[in-house]
């Protein structure tokens, strides 16, 4: 396929996209969003989401003619023949583009611009038909495999550095540790939500087929495309929701008749159920990082909480070894004093007495005030 690359430039105000069409071609686009606004047919509300510089969570909608993807850095517009990606310069946007031009173009049409001729014919007269994806699927499937890849390896890095950390902040708790995993927990936080956010959005679909029904463009497009339809008015009607929804449901009751069921949306639920599948691994190794963090702050806090019951323990000794050193002090200054004493006259020896039985007597306090502070449980055996 082509690599050439053309460049049209816009009025101000303007914004840089990539244009992919079903052959895989890109075309880079400097212009307004009037302008996309106007060739993909959305409103203003639904091209807002796409503004870099305001904060709006993962949405996958599907419009009229057009399905709105804001997954992270992420922000394209896919229609039944074309892909409009935003930002195409940016370091994490260029791998999407690659892989797009790689996968959009059909299998049939990938053998024609490799000279397959001979094997097509052979194709063809088996009748056979390719079992190929619509257009708008293989855009978003690569949409979400690269959000679904690019959060999964930012978990595994968060992974790689907080496990590390916790288990040296269990070893040695410091304020160095502390800080660190402070800072992993929040960098967790945050991913979590932004994992939560896409997770949330691909369940909201799986749970409502009306909502995968509106995605399936080509459907819709083949629909309008019939009698049916060109007789309802083949014209879009951007300000008309009323009219819209009206169009909206006959160009699903046409595609229904050429296509079969329009309620059957198996091959978008297989594609979806597979990147929740993936996204919901995610978030659950972020949730398991959760419990593991929690748990080293439960083990942290009692490791506190045993330091703490410690300290009191060597509290209560001293206090207690303070008392009876006081009172050993009392009486030993007491007697020590030079006051003559009726018992004392002639009898140097009794203050010797006195000063060990006061000494035993203070031991024996200290010695019960430990074996009740034990019997209470005031103090470990």
């Amino acid at each position: 396929m082509s690599m050439v690359i053309e460049k049209k430039k816009g009025t101000g105000g303007s914004s840089s996209w990539i244009m992919l069409d079903t052959t895989g071609e890109a075309t880079m686009i400097d212009t307004d969003k009037y302008s996309i606004m106007h060739r993909v047919q959305i409103h203003t509300r639904d091209f807002r989401i796409l503004d870099p510089l305001l904060s709006y969570p993962s949405t996958i909608l599907g419009r009229e003619s057009a399905i709105v993807l804001n997954l992270e850095h992420i922000k394209a517009i896919v229609t039944a023949k074309e892909v409009l990606l935003r930002d195409p310069l940016k370091n994490a946007v260029i791998p999407i583009v690659e892989e797009l031009r790689r996968r959009l173009p059909p299998a049939n049409i990938a053998q024609q611009v490799h000279g397959d001729d001979n094997e097509n014919l052979n194709f063809q007269h088996d009748g056979v038909e390719n079992d190929e994806s619509p257009f708008e699927f293989r855009a978003l499937e690569v949409a979400l495999e690269a959000i679904c890849s690019f959060l999964d390896a930012r978990t595994t890095e968060l992974e790689t550095d907080a496990y590390p950390a916790l288990d040296e902040l269990t070893s040695k708790i410091s304020s160095r540790n502390l800080d660190r995993v402070r800072k992993l927990k929040s960098s967790m936080t945050r991913l979590t939500a932004r994992v939560q956010k896409v997770r949330d959005e691909l369940e909201q679909l799986l749970d409502d087929d009306d909502d995968m029904a509106d995605l399936y463009l080509s459907r819709k497009l083949a629909g309008l495309s019939s009698p049916i339809s060109v007789s309802g008015g083949p014209n879009w009607f951007p300000g008309s929701p009323t009219i819209a929804s009206k169009i909206s449901r006959a160009s699903r009751a046409s595609a229904a008749t050429l296509h079969g069921n329009e309620n059957d949306v198996e091959e978008l639920e297989m594609l979806l159920e597979a990147y929740f599948m993936q996204i919901d691994g995610t978030f659950n190794k972020l949730n398991t990082l959760r419990e593991y963090i929690d748990d080293t702050e439960d083990y942290i806090n009692i490791q506190l909480d045993n330091h703490r019951n410690q300290l009191i323990q060597l509290e209560l000794f001293l206090s207690s070894g303070t008392v009876c050193l006081s009172l050993y002090s009392l009486v030993a200054g007491i007697f020590g004093m030079n006051i003559p004493y009726a018992w004392n006259t002639g009898h140097d020896y009794l203050f010797k007495w006195v000063i060990i039985i006061t000494a035993v007597t203070c031991i024996f306090i200290f010695m019960l005030i430990v074996v009740y502070a034990r019997y209470k449980g005031l103090v470990g055996s």
